[in-house]
């Protein structure tokens, strides 16, 4: 009897968490198989090595802005106004996924450094048709960029200014006006 698809996803999620509350360096094989209460036989039955769980992280990132640029493509609201929105973190998996991704690339991975260049670049393809010129989707990237940094500052106590309700809407209004 294999074992079940969760194990593996469950290990992948414990050592997302380990990235994002204790950092690179915690995030050990063995430190994920405590988290997620598997054997280290456990563990390594779905990853075999650390590059290889560092690896499938990537892909869970890639995955997630696949569905994140497919979402834009068809909100109501527009691409632009649904990636400020989506700016503006909720804790969901694509943004787990980000840090985690993020503590990697800090940590000096050279593949997590150029996965999050493949999302930036994902995020631009899929604005410009959205936008006026190259002038216009910078100005879209650097309010998405503050709105996230702002509210990742939160976390820490340090928070900058984040737009909810109304603000938001205002705001994502002005971005909106000035892209078109």
């Amino acid at each position: 009897m294999g074992r079940p698809p969760r194990a593996r996803e469950s290990v992948l999620d414990a050592f997302e968490r380990l990235l994002i509350d204790d950092g690179e360096r915690a995030a050990t094989m063995d430190a994920a198989a405590r988290a997620a209460g598997v054997s280290k036989g456990g563990l390594l039955y779905h990853f075999a090595s650390k590059d290889a769980l560092e690896q499938a992280l990537l892909e869970r990132l890639a995955a997630l802005v696949d569905a994140d640029v497919n979402d834009m493509a068809t909100a109501p609201e527009g691409a632009v106004a649904f990636f400020l929105r989506t700016s503006v973190m909720d804790g969901d998996p694509l943004d787990r996924a980000l840090i985690a991704a993020s503590r990697l690339a800090q940590g000096g991975h050279p593949g997590a450094g150029e996965a999050l260049r493949q999302v930036r670049s994902r995020w631009e393809q899929a604005l410009r048709p959205h936008v006026r010129d190259e002038i216009a989707l910078a100005l879209v990237l650097l309010v998405s960029d503050g709105l996230y940094f702002n509210n990742a500052l939160g976390v820490s106590g340090a928070a900058g200014p984040v737009p909810r309700g109304t603000a938001l809407d205002a705001l994502v209004a002005l971005v909106e006006s000035a892209v078109r």
